[in-house]
C-alpha cells in the first residue's frame, strides 16, 4: 500500500501564474519521494523572487526557496525533498543542501513544539 502523504511542497502560482505553477508542478511530478504531496498555493509572500516553492511537514522546519526557474533548479528540488523527509526534525544546513538551491533560501522557519501541559 502506498505511503500517505506526510509531506508537502508547495509552489507559488501568484507572481508568474497559474501556467507557470502548473509546468513546475508537471515537471517536478514523478521526481519526489513517495509521501510527498504537490500544492499550489495563491501567494506565499516571495513576491520578489518568483517563482517560491515551500517544504512542510508536521514536526519538521518550513523552509522557502525562491527563484525557481532552470531544469536544475527542478532536479535540486527533488534531491532536497529526499534529504528533507530524511531528516528528523527537517533542519539542514545550507552547506547541506543542493548547491543550487544555497542562495535561492528565502527562509528557514522551526519546527513546531509541542505545548508542554502541567
Amino acid at each position: 500500500m502506498p505511503k500517505k502523504p506526510d509531506h508537502h511542497l508547495l509552489i507559488c502560482s501568484t507572481c508568474k501564474g497559474e501556467d507557470k505553477a502548473e509546468a513546475l508542478r508537471t515537471s517536478l511530478q514523478g521526481k519526489l519521494p513517495s509521501g510527498f504531496t504537490i500544492r499550489k498555493i495563491a501567494c506565499m509572500a516571495g513576491c520578489a523572487h518568483p517563482t517560491t516553492v515551500g517544504f512542510q511537514a508536521r514536526g519538521k522546519a518550513q523552509y522557502l526557496f525562491g527563484d525557481i526557474e532552470t531544469a536544475q533548479d527542478i532536479r535540486a528540488l527533488a534531491e532536497f525533498a529526499q534529504q528533507f523527509q530524511n531528516s528528523t526534525d527537517g533542519w539542514t544546513n545550507a552547506t547541506d543542501r543542493p548547491r543550487p538551491l544555497y542562495r535561492k533560501t528565502l527562509s528557514r522557519l522551526p519546527r513546531i513544539e509541542a505545548e508542554e501541559r502541567s
